[in-house]
């Protein structure tokens, strides 16, 4: 269990990489170029694995482990995330170079609203064990709903964020003027919330939406807060990149939705089956380097499988 003194350090070096990224990238409105974006998208990776190795030297290898896995996870599960974000700033007409600090900012609200999530998840898991055996069950509903879903079928989550976008324009005035990307400018004398700012919202409250299918994931993973947060901070750190740098392939992720189906399910059974054990039953459970072998399977398999299949239907 990591101490008072490495909760504290290791928020505030999150809060000067958050800090970081806003003054050095998305304060200067521009679009990242795919060379840039693939830069900071390896930087991010390369931190988190660095992390990861700096884990095991302070903490213990098989935390840092979990460490991977948890990071894994939510990295892939953020990516279909991305489908949404993309419709988020169509529906709002946010300009490409704009677009970066809607995305930082979004992203720092659904981190704030997310460890709220872990803390609770904590709390609920330390008190009643059976609640692996809820958490499980929702992951293979989930993968369930997933698996069976239309191919096109990224339309209940943007019907959410219609609706999110409906009831802010309700109680904020907005204008459709950008006033070069702020967040809140006057018209008439009177104060008006820009686009940016209603994207920026919106975001941020999808991307909540989402969290109750991977902050239980990610606790099939591991019982450690700690490792919940930091695994999300890194992931959803590097999703702002890899929304520049594979935004135009996302439609070619034709199998995104089976691989995480089959991933939420491994986990659900995963959580089912540690539950089981707690209990008192003698049942195998799963070990987290099997579960990053397998995670990391499946998502190679999907993304080869779905570039193979795209690149023969464009010969075609």
């Amino acid at each position: 269990m990591p101490s008072p003194l490495v909760w504290t350090v290791t928020v505030v070096l999150l809060l000067a990489l958050f800090a970081f990224d806003f003054f050095v990238q998305a304060r200067k409105p521009h679009e990242p170029s795919p060379r840039e974006a693939a830069l900071w998208c390896g930087g991010y990776l390369a931190l988190a694995l660095l992390f990861g190795a700096a884990m095991a030297v302070w903490w213990d290898g098989g935390r840092a482990t979990e460490f991977v896995a948890g990071y894994v996870t939510e990295l892939s599960l953020s990516v279909d995330n991305l489908f949404v974000f993309l419709l988020i700033m169509a529906r709002n007409r946010i300009p490409k170079e704009h677009q970066q600090k809607v995305l930082l900012l979004g992203i720092a609200i659904a981190l704030a609203a997310r460890a709220v999530f872990i803390f609770l998840g904590a709390a609920v898991i330390g008190a009643f064990s059976w609640t692996f055996y809820i958490f499980g069950a929702y992951l293979v509903f989930v993968a369930l709903r997933l698996a069976f879903q239309k191919e096109e079928s990224h339309d209940v989550e943007p019907e959410t964020e219609s609706r999110m976008a409906q009831l802010l324009s309700r109680w904020l005035p907005v204008t459709r003027q950008f006033h070069s990307g702020a967040l809140v400018a006057r018209e008439d004398g009177k104060r008006v919330v820009t686009p940016i700012l209603l994207a920026l919202v919106t975001l941020g409250l999808t991307d909540v939406l989402f969290a109750l299918d991977s902050i239980p994931a990610i606790y099939g993973l591991t019982d450690q807060a700690y490792i919940v947060l930091t695994a999300n901070a890194f992931a959803l750190m590097g999703l702002r990149q890899l929304y520049f740098l594979i935004g135009g392939l996302l439609d070619r992720l034709v199998y995104l939705s089976y691989g995480l189906a089959v991933i939420l399910a491994f986990i659900g059974a995963k959580l089912v089956l540690h539950a089981a054990h707690e209990s008192g039953l003698h049942v195998p459970e799963i070990s987290t380097p099997l579960s990053l072998a397998v995670i990391a399977s499946v998502l190679v398999v999907v993304v080869a499988a779905s570039l193979v299949r795209t690149r023969s239907a464009d010969r075609t």
